[in-house]
């Protein structure tokens, strides 16, 4: 059987062909649902052929419905400043750190209370209605926190985004599921990618279009819309992004193999979907590969979480408390440029790092290389001029590409240790773990920051020396959690269903 590389082949049942020819090259791809033409998962399993060509256009879909996912995360925090003194909730100035960092973590604290249940609904009714939910979630609740006018409408907008955006792990299980193992640190590469562009797209938007009628007074007069709602043009165009969104999960095909035996929450720990007689697998809760894999991805999000809110929160704060005196759109604009460091980077550079080193070393060494970085934050402020600038983009672009790197090689150990029957739930249940620490890095990184600026003068770790600290210990224990015996080496190697 020829293999197909072009994917507007993906409606022909090319397996129907010679599927026995097929099956010791595709292994438990082509097993798990007997070669059954009008299996989805079956359908698409050709593109996991050693000798095919990567699904290149799957994967870019794929990619931007991840930016969908992941440009609301991050679009708050260039504005989240002064949205909350807007609120005027914070007594003094230096509290406002602290009800940002709860604005900040409410999305992530929604998230970590459905993520399993949006995993258990990728196994059992497919990536594809899960993918859906998670962008038009984006569309309306987005939208909403737009238009919020006080505190606690924008935490409960945000809060319940994360509760119907549970999309992360289910795109990452996808991900793994277009690619055979060759081609697979380039899928979750691609996804990486999204991801940390995302990160960076979404504070440029926010910086940029947050509080137009302020900063554009020519184009949005006074008493107009968006002078009576600041932050909902933002918000407007991430949510018409996200409804392109909603077409290109339309046009993706679906991964998962389906029989007539489906899976429920419980088969987190009992059933395998893949055969026909009610075998028992192994637990995903004593994967002890797998649980290591997400300590580790779960310590370096809390720390990712807390420098996007933080770096946010220290460049806009005045220098008189240890800040750089940015505006908003500086923000943005430093995280924007090294966005774009980020494509080409990750793109072209690390599935070959990842193929030469491991998924592991990969991890590792990302965050080795942040820790001296982040030791030389606090010390920027003394630079003068334009070479601030040049030194803040810099290091920006530095820690954004090791942040993806990290990260990407995360996505892959948590894949790597579990097969596709269980992939769905391993992610929605790592989703809801690592939400939690996602939100716990807001919101501690907010009180840590409200705290630094009262004691700039202190002889320990005084101001933001104290900041960037509590950053560099995450990124530490980071490290420490990718050695022997806690990680096994055999995390770097993907499993194969039986």
């Amino acid at each position: 059987m020829a293999v197909s590389r072009d994917e507007d082949a993906l409606e022909q049942p090319l397996l129907q062909d010679d599927p026995a020819k097929l099956e010791g090259e595709l292994e438990g791809e082509l097993r798990s649902c007997n070669h059954d033409p009008d299996c989805p998962g079956c359908k698409v399993a050709y593109l996991k052929h050693p000798k095919a060509s990567a699904p290149l256009r799957l994967l870019l879909g794929l990619g931007f419905v991840m930016l969908c996912t992941c440009l609301p995360i991050s679009v708050v925090y260039p504005f989240l400043y002064f949205m909350v003194k807007d609120f005027h909730v914070a007594r003094v100035d230096a509290d406002i750190g602290f009800y940002a960092g709860w604005i900040g973590s409410s999305f992530m604290i929604g998230r970590a209370s459905t993520g399993i249940l949006w995993g258990s609904i990728a196994d059992r009714y497919g990536r594809k209605p899960t993918m859906f939910a998670g962008v038009a979630s984006v569309v309306v609740w987005n939208t909403l926190f737009g238009l919020s006018t006080n505190f606690w409408m924008a935490v409960t907008t945000r809060f319940l985004l994360g509760c119907f955006n549970g999309m992360l792990g289910v795109v990452q299980a996808y991900a793994s599921e277009l690619c055979n193992e060759e081609q697979q640190p380039l899928g979750l590469s691609v996804v990486g990618t999204a991801w940390g562009f995302g990160l960076i797209v979404g504070p440029a938007l926010g910086g940029f279009l947050a509080q137009p009628a302020l900063k554009y007074p020519d184009v949005f007069t006074s008493g107009s819309l968006f002078d009576r709602f600041p932050y909902l043009l933002q918000a407007l165009c991430i949510s018409s992004i996200a409804v392109l969104g909603l077409f290109v999960v339309c046009l993706l095909p679906e991964t998962l193999h389906r029989k007539s035996s489906v899976p429920k929450v419980k088969d987190l720990e009992k059933l395998n979907p893949g055969d026909s007689k009610d075998e028992k697998v192994e637990s995903i809760f004593r994967n002890r590969p797998l649980m290591a894999a997400m300590t580790l991805y779960c310590l370096w999000s809390l720390h990712d979480m807390a420098y996007d809110e933080l770096f946010a929160l220290w460049a806009v704060s005045p220098k008189s408390y240890g800040g750089l005196g940015f505006t908003s759109s500086q923000v943005g604009s430093v995280l924007a440029v090294a966005g774009c460091a980020i494509l080409g980077s990750q793109l072209g550079i690390f599935p070959t790092i990842c193929r030469l080193l491991g998924p592991i070393r990969a991890c590792r060494y990302g965050a080795l290389i942040t820790i001296p970085l982040l030791v030389a934050y606090p010390y920027f402020g003394r630079i003068q001029g334009s070479w601030l600038s040049v030194t803040v983009y810099a290091a920006s672009v530095v820690k954004c590409i090791v942040t993806t790197a990290v990260m990407t090689g995360s996505f892959i150990l948590i894949n790597n240790c579990v097969k596709q029957r269980q992939r769905g739930a391993a992610n929605g249940f790592s989703l809801s773990i690592v939400s939690v620490f996602k939100g716990l890095g807001p919101a501690i990184g907010g009180i840590v920051f409200s705290y630094a600026q009262k004691r700039q003068h202190s002889w320990f770790f005084p101001g933001d020396h104290l900041v960037f600290l509590f950053l560099n210990v995450f990124a530490l224990l980071t490290v420490l959690t990718s050695f022997e015996p806690f990680l096994p080496k055999s995390a770097n190697r993907l499993i194969v269903d039986d």
